[in-house]
């Protein structure tokens, strides 16, 4: 475990920086964070949306979408992205203390279900099994296939299940896994296909993390505590 220390206090943070408990976030915990995300001064735009997320999560229960936290401070993804450099999750969400997957209980579950052909009825095959963990995404990537995403998308009942846009995002986002060994951020993704946030809401109007990500098979640095 590291510790961020301020004026002697300290806070306990897992490997990537993130607080492990909401309730021990003060204002001190983000002005010493800060620095090490590319961010020397702090803005009232910044702390408006800092407290935003904080409002948020401890009143419903979870992070709020991106859409959502933009949509509430008058930004737009690229003035976003200006203020927290590091992106939404690791930049915004970290300063404002929301917890990562590390901080809570690490079970997982099994799940079965029959393999769906993309643009075909479901196939007579055996069942299969994947592993998720309590938040339904996959804990192993490898074992990712499209059936899985097929899966994902009918639980969240996407309108109208995945087609060919759904395919480019679920797509890039497996390719840029596979060559930098990360998940891309909103805006990287948005940028590389030229797609505005409208667009990738009405893609996948659970979220980046909670639908596409998730659907892809792969895994953000945090998650809600109810997604």
């Amino acid at each position: 475990m590291n510790t961020n220390d301020v004026t002697g206090a300290g806070y306990p943070v897992d490997q990537g920086g993130f607080l492990l408990e909401f309730d021990t976030w003060a204002e001190g915990f983000v002005r010493a964070t800060a620095p090490t995300l590319g961010m020397e001064d702090l803005s009232d735009e910044h702390w408006k949306v800092i407290s935003y997320i904080r409002t948020f999560f401890r009143e419903v229960g979870h992070c709020p979408l991106v859409y959502q936290t933009c949509r509430a401070n008058g930004l737009r993804l690229l003035e976003l992205q200006a203020l927290f450099p590091a992106g939404y999750l690791r930049g915004a969400c970290r300063l404002a203390g929301i917890s990562t997957r590390a901080a809570y209980p690490p079970f997982a579950d099994i799940y079965r279900y029959r393999e769906i052909r993309p643009g075909g009825p479901e196939e007579s095959v055996p069942d299969k099994t994947y592993h998720i963990d309590a938040f339904g995404f996959l804990l192993d990537p490898s074992t990712w296939d499209r059936g899985f995403a097929h899966l994902k998308a009918f639980e969240m009942k996407l309108p109208g299940g995945l087609g060919e846009d759904h395919w480019r995002v679920l797509d890039h986002l497996r390719e840029e896994y596979h060559r930098t060994g990360s998940v891309p951020t909103v805006l990287q993704t948005c940028n590389a296909l030229s797609l505005g946030l409208d667009d990738l809401e009405e893609l996948f109007p659970d979220g980046y993390n909670r639908g596409a990500v998730k659907m892809a098979g792969l895994r953000p640095q945090i998650v809600p505590r109810n997604p």
